[in-house]
């Protein structure tokens, strides 16, 4: 049977959810990488919403190892990877020694100038890499406005198709991502038939929570993600609002430009990339219409003449 509410776009009332089910915010960053939170302020407040945290630094693991160590909390290991190509790439671990040596042996090796920068592997080579332990590989936030989704016009459809092959399942909702792409998301995730997560991507305990992703499950962590890989989770969320969305933007910008050099060109070259494809598809336009508009302007014959 279809779980026609498998994916809701409101608030989430995570009080009740909590009440009947496993509740957990797949995404979320410290001050490990681009957030602006320790990992104990980050505990604290997941115990205040009551639920349960992913901690998905950029190309960096420390911050997942320490919420561990919260043993009161339900935590999933995770880490989003920044592949050399741009897509980012969220993977969660049933336990942390399996989360360290995909680190160590997969990541450290393959290391930009900083956790912020691209590591050297392909977002093939990332998932390839992630099969060899026992994990989810997902595509983070497909559809955005950056380069950092599966779904982008830097990436051909023969290759989109090959890599959402590969993963797991893809994010759906992201609650610091815009509508119109979470809605696109979730399109592309139904139209998969794989596993859909939410997380909020936050950076401040302000936006935890703001997309989650909830099971009927034991809350433990192999039991949640067992309903997440069999697609009996479900994701609820809301866009963080606009304003909260340029603070945040604005910080990681700023921390991401210091830290990763060639991010501002990428974002550049994606955004000519987009705009030239546009242009492109708009020039067809205006030439078909002209076309058909002269193929049918009358002709002499036409009026027996």
């Amino acid at each position: 049977m279809i779980e026609i509410n498998r994916v809701e776009f409101q608030k989430p009332d995570l009080e009740r959810l909590a009440s009947a089910c496993t509740v957990v915010d797949m995404h979320f960053h410290s001050h490990y990488s681009d957030g602006t939170s320790s990992i104990d302020k980050i505990a604290q407040r997941a115990r205040q919403l009551g639920i349960g945290l992913a901690v998905t630094d950029h190309n960096e693991i420390r911050g997942a190892l320490e919420i561990d160590s919260h043993k009161d909390l339900l935590t999933i290991p995770g880490i989003e990877i920044t592949t050399a190509d741009g897509p980012h790439i969220l993977v969660y671990f049933y336990d942390t020694g399996e989360l360290e040596k995909f680190y160590h042996y997969e990541i450290v090796p393959h290391m930009g100038f900083d956790v912020m920068s691209a590591v050297s592997l392909t977002v093939e080579q990332t998932v390839a890499a992630a099969r060899r332990y026992r994990c989810l590989a997902f595509g983070a936030h497909p559809f955005c406005a950056t380069f950092t989704g599966i779904c982008n016009s830097q990436i051909s459809p023969e290759r989109q198709r090959a890599l959402l092959a590969a993963v797991d399942g893809v994010e759906v909702i992201n609650a610091s991502n815009l509508n119109k792409w979470n809605l696109k998301s979730t399109v592309l995730g139904f139209n998969l038939g794989k596993a859909m997560i939410g997380g909020s991507d936050g950076h401040s305990l302000g936006h935890m929570g703001k997309a989650v992703s909830y099971a009927a499950c034991r809350p433990d962590r192999t039991a949640f993600l067992d309903s997440v890989r069999n697609g009996h989770n479900r994701v609820i969320g809301k866009e963080i609002p606009l304003l909260g969305k340029v603070t945040s933007n604005g910080r990681k910008l700023r921390s991401n430009i210091s830290n990763c050099p060639d991010l501002l060109e990428r974002n550049l070259r994606y955004g000519y990339a987009l705009l030239h494809s546009k242009s492109r598809m708009f020039r067809e336009n205006v030439k078909r219409k002209f076309s058909d508009r002269f193929r049918h302007q009358p002709t002499h014959d036409d009026f027996g003449l």
